[in-house]
């Protein structure tokens, strides 16, 4: 007996390699295609949205920042506030371009004046139907202060800034139906010879919708008195504080309290810092999807269970594990859910792909989206398999043959 016992081997299971376990956990995925298909569906649709919302979002940013880089940061505007007197109208004093130009750290400074003059397509057309396109004067440096471009034509100069000449923002050219120089515009009590059209002016949506004339020219023909209305400068980087700190007294120094300065990029700044506001509630919904078919995918694994009561119970009766079947399952959680996953991933940055090339944008999805939304899926894998798993470890070999 003791010789037996010194003898006898002690039967253990066999381990499952890597290989093994990828092959057992594939074979319940090979056998029902479709369900599959269908379950790795609901996965997809929760991380192409989330992935779709995160990289739509960087892609607006992207471009708002490209935008902002172009244009800069370093443009003020000073224009005039409200007057502590009700009914009073403020002006800016004559001088106030110039005396811009002399603070220190300033580059460059153009401006503009409203003009009390309407633009039409001829003189037939009532003065009242404006369609919102407002007529400026402007000096010449105004277009490189903004840093835009004239689209076609060209731009105001010391000879057209004196005559009946005038060019149209981007939208006031579409508004009066003119897309190319050379066609002329009923403007106070004669005609005006377009000279150029802009190109877009983020910065710079006032001048966007306005017919700009020259400043000579608006005195002369349009009985200007040449006060501006606004007062465009450009400073360097590191002066954009020191220089808006003193430009309202600069301005009007009798009452700087009269005289408002804005930043135009601030708007832009502003977007671009609560471009993911909207992205949080899409964020939101994409992780419900997630969620709902995280919960396809356990319902799927614990029907596999149910149905494949006559394999589990045949592989613990030849000597598999609880453990190797719990292992199992979790495989095939996680290999349907990543499947899933995977497929998701792509459809997000492909419906990105779309949406910026549709809207002119950069391309741009973060790699800690396509990661951390992949890394979801593979979490929610494991959280579904594991109650069906350790359901199929515990049946018994004896009851699942019986049953089957």
């Amino acid at each position: 007996m003791k010789a037996q016992g010194r003898g006898a081997r002690r039967l253990t299971a066999a381990r499952l390699g890597p290989r093994d376990v990828l092959h057992v956990g594939s074979s319940g995925l090979r056998s029902r295609p479709m369900r599959v298909v269908l379950s790795a569906l609901g996965i997809a649709i929760g991380i192409a949205t989330m992935v779709a919302v995160v990289g739509i979002s960087s892609s607006s940013q992207a471009q708002l920042l490209r935008e902002l880089d172009k244009l800069g940061t370093n443009l003020l505007v000073a224009s005039p506030g409200e007057s502590m007197f009700a009914g009073q109208d403020v002006k800016l004093p004559e001088e106030s371009t110039g005396m811009v130009g002399r603070i220190d750290g300033v580059q460059d400074v153009g401006a503009t004046a409203d003009l009390d003059a309407s633009v039409l397509r001829n003189e037939k057309i009532d003065e009242d139907d404006t369609a919102g396109i407002a007529v400026k004067a402007t000096t010449e440096d105004l277009l490189k202060v903004l840093r835009g471009e004239v689209g076609s034509g060209s731009w105001l100069n010391k000879a057209t800034g004196r005559y009946p000449s005038v060019v149209l923002g981007h939208v006031s050219a579409r508004r009066l139906g003119i897309t190319e120089p050379g066609r002329q515009v009923w403007i106070g009590d004669r005609y005006f010879t377009v000279v150029g059209i802009l190109d877009p002016l983020p910065l710079a949506p006032e001048i966007e919708r306005s017919a700009l004339v020259g400043w000579e020219g608006a005195k002369r023909l349009l009985d200007f008195d040449g006060h501006p209305t606004s007062v465009y400068e450009r400073s360097t980087d590191a002066s954009v504080r020191a220089v808006r700190a003193v430009m309202a007294a600069t301005v009007d120094p009798r009452n700087p309290q009269n005289v408002k300065v804005t930043d135009p990029s601030s708007a832009l700044r502003a977007k671009a810092a609560t471009e993911g506001a909207f992205s949080s509630l899409l964020l939101g919904l994409g992780g419900i999807a997630l969620l709902v078919g995280g919960v396809g995918v356990a319902n799927t694994m614990i029907i596999s269970v149910l149905e494949r009561r006559y394999e589990i119970g045949l592989r613990r009766s030849l000597g598999a594990t609880r453990g190797q079947i719990r292992i199992q399952f979790v495989t095939e959680s996680l290999m349907l859910s990543g499947l899933g996953g995977l497929a998701g991933v792509a459809l997000g940055a492909a419906a990105t792909g779309v949406y910026a090339r549709s809207g002119g944008l950069p391309w741009v999805v973060p790699p800690w989206a396509m990661g951390g939304g992949f890394a979801a899926t593979l979490a929610i894998g494991t959280v579904a398999g594991l109650y069906p798993a350790v359901r199929a470890s515990r049946l018994s070999p004896t009851l699942a043959l019986h049953a089957a």
